[in-house]
Parts: C-alpha cells; structure tokens; sequence
C-alpha cells in the first residue's frame, strides 16, 4: 500500500491522503479525508487546482471528522467525478448536514458582497471562488454512509474499516484500516492508522481519545506538538479577568469561535463560571446559524458528551436567566448587535476570522479601546485571527485597514486538540511502535518537535514529516 499526502503536509490545513496498491488481486484506491485549505491566498490556490488524481477512479472515502479543513472539498470531489460511498460516524453526518451548506452559502454570499462592492469602486484584489454549491452538496451528502464507533465494516474485499472515538468534537474518529496484504492468506493484513484529530487528555466537554493497541502504520496529527495548554482554572481564571474587566469598562467582548466544538464549549465554560459565582448574570449572542444549529445538535448527542458537560447544560437548561443566550437567526438581527455599545458577549463564526458573521462585528468592535476580542482555538497562518494574536496594530477588513485598538486576548485551555503532552500520552497507548509514522496536520516546527519528542521520550524511530506531494510504500 502507498500514501501519498496531498494536504496537511508541513501545515495544518487541507487534510488529504490518498492510499492504493493490490488489495485480494485487484488494484484499490481510496481516499483518507478530503479538507479545504484554509488561511491567504496560497490556500485559495490549492483549493481551486485540481486534483491529483481521477477522482472517479477512487472505490471509497473516509472521512475522519466534520470539520471543514477535513471535509471542505468533498462536494469539489463529488463534482469531479467521484460517485462512491463516503464513510464516516453517525454524528459527523449531521454535522455534514449543516457544515457543507453553510460552506457552499458563504462562498456565494461573499462573491456576491465582492461583487456589490466591486461595482462600487469599494473593491481591491481578485474575487473570492466559489468552489461549489447546494447542488453539490446535496449530491455529497446522499454518498455519505454512517456507522457508530467500534463498528467494523468492508467498504471492498480485503480491507476493514472501524471508527474509535477521537475526543475531539462529536462523531470525531480514529480510523483503523486492515488491509489483506496477501492474497493467498486473507487474514495477513496491515493496520493503517490515521488519528484525525486527538481530542485532549484533560477533557472538558468530549470524553477522552480511545487508546489503539496497534498499528504498523501511523499518520498523526500534529497541531499542538511543540506546546502545552494552560490548564482549565488557568482558563477560567483569565476568562474571568477579561469578561468582568471589559463588562466594568462598558465595552462589548467577540469570541470568534469555531461553530462545531468551540462555540459550544465557550457556552459551558461561561455557564460554569455564572454557576459558581464567578461571573455576573450574562448577555451572550450566538451570531452564526451554523454554531446555533450544532449547538442543538449537541444537546440531541449529549450522552456522547463527558459526565462534566452533561450536567452543565441540564443546569443551563434549568436556570436559563442565568446566562441569557440569544440566539441569532436573521441578518438584520446580526447587523443589530453592531449598535450595542457595551454589555454584550458575542460569540460568531468563522473561528479564524476568514468569513462569516464575526467579521462584521470585528469590524464594528476593533477600533474600540473599551471593547475585547478573546481568541479560543488554533489561528493558521495568514489568517485575520492570526494577525490578531500576532497583536497586529491593523488588519484588512472588507477591503479596508481597520485600527485594532480593542484588547486582544488568547485563552488557550479550550482546545479541542490535545497538546504534545496529550498527543505523547494517547501514542503511549501503542504496545509497540509503529513500523512507519508519518506526521501531520501541524505547522513545521510543531511537527518537528513532536517527532523529536516521540524519537527521545517514547523510543520511536522510523518516524517522518512528509513534504505535500510526496508517496511512500507502506
């Protein structure tokens, strides 16, 4: 079997891996998640080439999770020509359901807004793509097939396909694919291993990640590799700062957050803080149909939840004057929250800041000193919400530079990734090291010093950092 890394490769954006080789006698090829990439204009680039293959030459997809920067590209597959199943969890195609429309929407809203502004003279640069639309969607998602973790299934003779549980958001999967390797002996097979993303040790909201007693092959992912998180009183400690400093200067708070996850972990962690009296009675908006739609969606899935979040949203769900959540439907009720002059938690998407709702309200709320911006998740490079976190005197919004004169503030302990610590302890759960590790999903130097962790504290040595377009025989 040969892997060719075709994206999340020296980055951590646009997950893509493609495995083929004889399978029982007869030549397969399939495809390990298929995410846009996402962060300037490089990632515009990539995600309007082709692919580097006949997409309708593949037997099958498998989809780790539901994340876009996993699943963004799927519909663009679809439409290249691929007509097989896409396998996946139960939870990640509900969150399919509402991730890829919103996806497809917001490319053509914001062509159109180009557009608009274009013939105004308010418009520099290339238009934004769009790379698909509802049509597309729809045709992706009736390809899509669900199975429940621990399932296993044979999407064709000679490989085995089987879902763990990541920790990372709902339906997030490990999956273990055995591979017959001889076809006169069926039952010699090779575990592929590919983690997706690892939720953390410590967790808040997701259980912890499954253990995989084995593999021969491992392709892990990398995100927080040179890093650990602050703890979660850490976390609570300087959420607490920032809400009760910037609500006692008058001023609004945006939490761009991540509508799958981080929107819905930020709700429990503020409830909390309310709950045990560290926090005031709060005005929250959720200004994304998408978060709004995942966050029911979570309260339908919370047996999936931790024992922790479970009860949080039962005292939520019994004390709702406590934390007033306003949920956000139409666009005239999201360019309201822009006359708020001070008082209000918005928390909006996109969670880097490339799209969506909270670009207007950062727009609105930036050059503002009373105001606050609090960063929760990973920002990629080239991002609005890097440039944020790199204190940026400005950033381009809508086509102009807008002062940021707002505090900004990054509270690292509501990650959905695990750190290096977290990702040491789940590779920890191998009996033995893997013949072959690849790792992934991770900006160079958290690649490298994960690798270096993994060779010097866990003894591993055939490990490797793939570059984006390179194969090896596994």
């Amino acid at each position: 079997m040969q892997i060719r890394f075709l994206g999340a490769a020296g980055e951590v954006t646009g997950s893509q891996y493609l495995c083929e080789g004889v399978v029982a006698g007869e030549r397969r090829r399939f495809l390990v998640d298929c995410g846009l990439f996402q962060g300037g204009r490089d990632a515009h680039d990539k995600n309007e080439q082709g692919f580097a293959f006949d997409p309708a030459s593949l037997d099958f997809v498998v989809l780790t999770h539901a994340h876009l920067d996993h699943s963004g590209l799927l519909p663009r597959l679809c439409a290249a020509g691929f007509r097989g199943p896409i396998y996946t969890t139960a939870a990640s195609l509900e969150l399919l359901k509402i991730l890829l429309p919103d996806s497809a929407h917001l490319q053509t809203a914001d062509r159109e807004r180009a557009e608009r502004r274009l013939e105004k003279g308010r418009w520099h640069g290339e238009l934004p793509t769009v790379l698909y639309g509802m049509d597309e969607v729809q045709t992706t998602l009736q390809q899509v097939r669900p199975f429940n973790y621990g399932l296993t299934f044979q999407p064709v003779p000679g490989i085995l396909v089987r879902f763990h549980n990541a920790g990372h958001i709902l339906g997030a999967a490990i999956a273990v694919i055995d591979v017959a390797i001889d076809q006169v002996t069926p039952s010699k097979t090779r575990r592929l291993v590919f983690s997706g993303d690892i939720g953390p040790s410590g967790p808040f909201m997701m259980p912890a990640p499954e253990l995989i007693p084995h593999a021969d092959v491992l392709v892990v992912e990398s995100t927080y590799g040179d890093r650990l998180h602050k703890t979660m009183e850490q976390t609570r400690d300087e959420m607490v700062e920032v809400v009760t400093h910037t609500l006692r200067h008058g001023g609004n708070i945006v939490i761009p957050a991540f509508a799958v996850g981080r929107t819905q972990e930020v709700l429990l962690l503020l409830a909390e803080l309310v709950r045990i009296k560290r926090l005031p009675h709060l005005n929250v908006f959720i200004d994304s149909p998408m978060a709004t739609a995942v966050t029911q969606l979570t309260a339908h899935f919370r047996d999936a939840l931790e024992e922790e979040a479970q009860d949080m949203l039962a005292w939520h769900e019994a004390h709702p004057e406590a934390l007033r959540l306003r949920l956000v439907s139409d666009v005239e009720e999201s360019k309201s929250l822009n006359l708020i002059r001070g008082g209000a938690i918005i928390i909006s998407a996109s969670g880097m800041c490339e799209g969506g709702r909270v670009v207007h309200h950062l727009y609105n709320n930036l050059p503002h000193q009373q105001n606050a911006v609090i960063i929760t998740g990973f920002q990629a490079r080239g991002t609005t919400g890097r440039q944020l976190v790199e204190k940026a005197r400005t950033v381009r919004l809508f086509g102009r530079e807008v002062p940021v004169n707002a505090s900004v503030h990054t509270v690292g302990g509501l990650s959905a990734h695990a750190d290096q610590s977290g990702l040491l302890t789940w590779l920890g759960g191998f009996a033995s090291p893997p013949e072959k590790v690849f790792v992934v999903h991770g900006e160079p130097d958290a690649s490298n010093k994960l690798a270096e962790a993994m060779r010097n504290r866990l003894g591993w040595k055939h490990v490797t950092i793939p570059e984006r377009g390179t194969s090896f025989l596994c």
